[in-house]
């Protein structure tokens, strides 16, 4: 197994993936740090749970818009295929429920402390 070092909105994180997966990985991480800085723009003052919630909102309607046929996939380099895309945009919603499961947890937290 491999590690990388992934940097999302000026936070580090670690990552394992399976040895030579790191390029596709750090090439996913740059996708998130830049949905995740447009979701930030967006909505000034979001939390980091928010923000990485709705960098994976942006990059699942992402996922959609472009996994809709196959000839939209073909037209982009490094493209994916139907069932890709749409397994992909499967665990980005499940994500997406459980960061947003996960921050609505710190908020309570932070309003009974």
């Amino acid at each position: 197994m491999a590690e990388v070092r992934l940097n999302i909105v000026g936070r580090e994180y670690i990552v394992t993936c399976r040895d030579g997966e790191e390029q596709r990985l750090l090439e996913l991480g740059r996708m998130v740090d830049t949905k995740a800085r447009e979701a930030g723009g967006s909505a000034g003052g979001l939390n980091e749970s928010r923000q990485l919630l709705f960098a994976a909102l942006l990059l699942a309607d992402q996922v959609n818009d472009n996994g809709g046929s196959a000839s939209a996939a073909q037209a982009q380099p490094g493209s994916i295929d139907d069932a890709t895309a749409t397994r992909m945009a499967q665990s980005i919603e499940k994500l997406a429920e459980r960061v947003e499961s996960f921050a609505s947890g710190l908020e309570q937290a932070t309003r009974r402390a």
